[in-house]
């Protein structure tokens, strides 16, 4: 079992626990079983396992709520979690992040409204 004492450090709030052993439950079920010889594939297939455990929203902002914002703090246990079931699963989340990331910093409202709802 990793050591999660630093879930106690004061700059994390209880969403941040709460969210880092939600997480932690979700992969230990569906972070296994990953097939490393087609990455391709695999990739794809994390993918598909995070957009069904709703896990992908974290990596973008809702266009309809223009007082939602990144949670750098979120991403962080986020990718720490899902790097200690398997480095891809981590990879799959991130690459996530530097398209809707950035559309959701500073992307124009059509950008938006196009590319984060899907």
């Amino acid at each position: 079992m990793a050591d999660k004492t630093y879930l106690d450090w004061p700059f994390f709030e209880d969403r941040h626990r709460e969210l880092a052993a939600k997480l932690d439950d979700w992969a230990a079920s569906n972070i296994k079983g990953i097939n490393h010889e087609d990455v391709d594939a695999a990739c794809r297939d994390l993918v598909a396992r995070l957009a069904s455990g709703d896990w992908l929203r974290h990596a973008a902002v809702d266009p309809a709520d223009a007082g939602s914002k990144l949670d750098v703090r979120s991403l962080c246990l986020i990718r720490e979690t899902l790097a200690r079931y398997d480095g891809l699963a981590d990879f799959s989340f991130a690459m996530q992040g530097l398209g809707s990331g950035a559309i959701s910093l500073f992307g124009t409202n059509d950008q938006k409204d196009n590319w984060l709802p899907k």
